[in-house]
């Protein structure tokens, strides 16, 4: 599989196409607002979606640094899937019944979102084909269907369980035994969704101002080199790079992700893969990856690569290391040997917010008009719709314009988390982390007979996971 011609960076290939967007303009001066929201990704570009909608006549200003959808939104996999982070957290802090509601109130969200692309007439090559995720020794399928009986108990009655020969039937996996299917979820084009909200919210009326970096968020104000929003609400919407604003180093860590996808594929390769139903497709190996097959027939695969940068530092344009490139390519040939042939035509890399505890959240502190929603460990692309349609019905809780709703229940609303380590505690122990998952992996691979290696055991215990 040749290397030579893929392109590395220039944000991701979900932009290779049609290009970046046209740029709007930066902030002009000092400015007022009814609400200022921070961030030009799906968090912030539902949260003025849903807000203009309930209230119209609001005043509300996206304050973007780089353009809409730069970040993980313009960069992630394409998984619009009903996982949320932190949900057997919440489970132990508020009882079973409280995570149950969240996990309904995430897999109707799957419906919400493809419910307004239809819509909104926003084309983000939306296919409903569930998720699958694969288990190919042992210990993955030992942890498979813990995770299904787990799954199952929360709700999702409507799972489906899969030997080897039924997995197969969907898609043909090197070595796979085991899989198992969830209705919720479909495959998207991340960039199109993004660009499509960005216009969309623009048509309602929501002032999108792009190459204006927020330096620093306090209470009603939102300060950039161009001058200050001044706003009741201002709303920090910037998930992986939260760590870039004044005071917030500590808060997420910036979790690096990487990508690469393959040449559009043969008829002939498909057939030896199958994969007709275009599952958004995940394994069960510690150090896991994510894959979807494109509208234009391509295989865009992803992995955690080098996990995180010292100093909670991010990329400027998705540059991903050619070590990662061809770890990435391995697993998809280890996966579909008939692709070893087949061109890279991009990598690129991304950051992802993690919590300390792992766990997804959304806040809005009634004392200050503070707000802010993300965290979501890689499963932002649902969950950020989610966040936004909580923070539109705590605003008009808090402004009076409605009372309580389901959504401002949810057990994941105001939950506080502590600050992850200084560094270079911080550094250190991620990279230990993510080093025995994948020395976990080998070994489980290398001896079909373990159950799940105790250091990946032992990296949960350093990583606080629940």
């Amino acid at each position: 599989m040749s290397t030579v011609s893929t392109v590395n960076g220039g944000i991701a290939f979900w932009y290779a196409q049609e290009g970046t967007p046209a740029p709007r303009e930066p902030l002009p001066g000092d400015a007022s607002a009814d609400v200022c929201i921070v961030g030009g990704g799906y968090t912030g570009l539902w949260t003025a979606y849903y807000l203009k909608k309930a209230v119209p006549f609001l005043n509300i200003t996206v304050l973007e640094a780089k353009f809409c959808g730069y970040g993980a939104s313009g960069r992630n996999g394409g998984w619009l899937y009903n996982g949320i982070a932190g949900r057997g957290r919440y489970a132990e802090l508020h009882g079973h019944d409280a995570a149950v509601r969240l996990q309904q109130a995430m897999n109707g969200t799957v419906d919400e979102v493809v419910r307004v692309a239809a819509e909104e007439h926003i084309d983000a090559d939306i296919h409903r084909g569930g998720v699958l995720e694969v288990a190919y020794t042992p210990a993955q399928l030992a942890r498979l269907k813990a995770f299904h009986s787990v799954e199952t108990a929360f709700g999702e009655t409507d799972r489906v369980l899969r030997g080897a020969r039924e997995t197969a039937e969907r898609i043909r996996i090197t070595g796979a035994v085991g899989s198992s299917w969830s209705p919720h979820g479909a495959r998207l084009h991340p960039a199109k969704l993004v660009k499509g909200l960005a216009d969309t919210v623009e048509a309602l009326g929501v002032t999108i101002h792009e190459s204006t970096p927020v330096t620093e968020i306090r209470p009603k104000h939102a300060v950039t080199p161009y001058g200050t929003v001044r706003a009741p609400y201002v709303l920090r919407c910037t998930e992986g790079f939260t760590a870039g604003l004044k005071g917030q180093k500590r808060t997420w860590l910036p979790m690096n992700s990487s990508m690469i996808v393959t040449e559009p594929l043969p008829e002939r390769v498909w057939d030896t893969i199958g994969w007709e139903g275009r599952e958004t497709l995940g394994d069960m190996a510690h150090a896991y990856m994510y894959a979807q097959r494109t509208a234009d027939d391509r295989i865009a695969i992803g992995g955690r690569g080098v996990p995180y940068r010292f100093g909670s530092a991010t990329d400027n344009d998705g540059r991903t290391q050619p070590a990662t490139i061809e770890a990435l390519r391995d697993l998809l040939v280890r996966f579909f040997p008939t692709t070893a042939g087949s061109r890279i035509d991009h990598a690129w890399s991304g950051v992802l917010g993690v919590p300390r505890d792992w766990c997804a959240t959304v806040t809005l502190d009634r004392t200050t008009g503070l707000g802010w929603a993300g965290g979501y460990v890689g499963s932002g692309v649902a969950t950020a719709n989610l966040a936004a349609r909580t923070l539109r019905d705590l605003i008009q809780q808090d402004s009076g314009q409605a009372g309580p709703t389901d959504l401002t229940a949810l057990p994941w609303v105001n939950h506080k988390v502590r600050r992850w380590e200084p560094e270079p505690f911080r550094w250190l122990g991620v990279h230990a982390m993510y080093a025995a998952y994948r020395a976990a992996d080998r070994r489980e691979t290398a001896s079909p007979g373990l159950g799940t290696d105790p250091l990946a055991k032992a990296a949960d215990r350093l990583a606080g996971r629940h």
